[in-house]
């Protein structure tokens, strides 16, 4: 179908392709990577971007919900998957039925996993989450060997892999080295027990490039894989794939003292030129933006006037000398010496990159480009 709106997403899979590389030379060859490509590949769209690194060679790919891992498999995609979320015990035959690897941290998820694939007979390979510190899914680091010495008895699962995640490697790294010592225990505990679980990994973003200790034998980007840095302390030579831009719809003047948009809460101070963009909240650009944010138009950076609207906002223009219906407004992206990035704008909104670029709605089309 012919697309009408203006408003695209662009997503560089040059640069996509560069970032799995800095990932590859900070990990080394030794360290398996599991892109994570949940909530649409972090609003990069899941199954191109999907595809792009199952042919880059990464080994696993990690999905929060079985509906994601369901979406890969039926796309075509044959690597690992792992759903990094929990699921119901009712819920277990698709795990099965798609060739899915399940996250577990209880044993009455692993039996209900164990009793479906007995039925095929069939293995489940499922890995162990433990709660070193995030207060989120996992089993507790006291109750982790136990529960690692009960699966290890079921015999149509395998335990493959275990693992942790950070909720603070880029601010505490006091607190973070506390959980990789933590999760390194309980793996040297089920070794000694004679249990090997061949696949250990903790490491997000953050984790990958500021703890090597973290590393074990796989890692799991997201954030900088997309070209977005988990901390500006942090130096890695990445570069964003995702940049949104639109076109303006309409130019117009407006007199001094003249109300823009819901609310007027903008006023203009003498006479405006504004231009008119056909995106808006409904689009995941946060209404928050009104009056804060700024879009590039004609090389320079052009402050957003009055509240957002749904499919719309306005921008003053009134500095360009030459501007006119058709003309290009990159949102998030560059445009001649300048640049507004998804760090920017979360700065803005008081939130963080992820959402910014997950909140990209799905009304916007994916267009994927090869530009160096």
């Amino acid at each position: 179908m012919k697309v009408y709106r203006p408003t695209i997403a662009k997503i560089n899979i040059s640069n996509l392709r560069h970032n799995i590389r800095q990932i590859r030379r900070i990990v080394g060859k030794s360290v398996m990577i599991m892109p994570t490509v949940k909530a649409h590949a972090y609003g990069h769209g899941i199954i191109p971007t999907a595809k792009e690194l199952v042919g880059l060679g990464v080994d696993f790919l990690g999905v929060a919900s079985l509906e994601e891992g369901i979406t890969l498999r039926k796309s075509g995609i044959k690597c690992p998957i792992l759903v990094l979320g929990s699921i119901f015990k009712s819920d277990v035959a698709p795990v099965l039925d798609y060739n899915l690897r399940q996250t577990v941290f209880s044993y009455d998820l692993a039996l209900a996993l164990d009793k479906e694939a007995a039925k095929r007979n069939a293995i489940v390979l499922i890995h162990l989450k433990v709660d070193t510190g995030m207060g989120r899914l996992g089993i507790s680091e006291k109750g982790a060997l136990g529960l690692i010495l009960k699966i290890n008895k079921l015999k149509n699962v395998k335990l493959e892999g275990i693992f942790t995640h950070f909720p603070m490697a880029d601010t505490n790294r006091e607190f973070t080295n506390r959980q990789i010592k933590v999760f390194n225990d309980i793996v040297h505990k089920a070794s000694g027990a004679g249990i090997n679980i061949p696949i250990r990994h903790a490491a997000n973003s953050a984790g990958l490039i500021d703890y090597k200790s973290s590393h074990f034998n796989l890692v799991r980007p997201g954030l900088m894989m997309y070209g977005i840095n988990p901390k500006k302390s942090y130096k890695p030579n990445l570069k964003p794939v995702l940049s949104l831009v639109t076109r303006i719809m309409h130019v117009k003047m407006l007199p001094y003292g003249f109300g823009v948009s819901y609310g007027h809460t903008y006023v203009t101070k003498k006479p405006t030129k504004i231009a008119i963009l056909p995106i808006g909240y409904g689009d995941g650009y946060l209404r928050i933006f009104s009056n804060k944010s700024e879009v590039l138009i004609g090389g320079k950076r052009c402050k957003i006037l009055g509240n957002i609207c749904m499919d719309q906002m306005m921008a003053d223009v009134t500095a360009l000398k030459s501007v006119s219906a058709g003309d290009e407004a990159v949102l998030i992206g560059k445009q001649g010496l300048f640049e507004i990035t998804a760090e920017e704008l979360a700065k803005l909104a008081k939130t963080i990159p992820y959402e910014i670029v997950c909140n990209i709605g799905g009304r916007i089309p994916r267009v994927y480009t090869w530009a160096a």
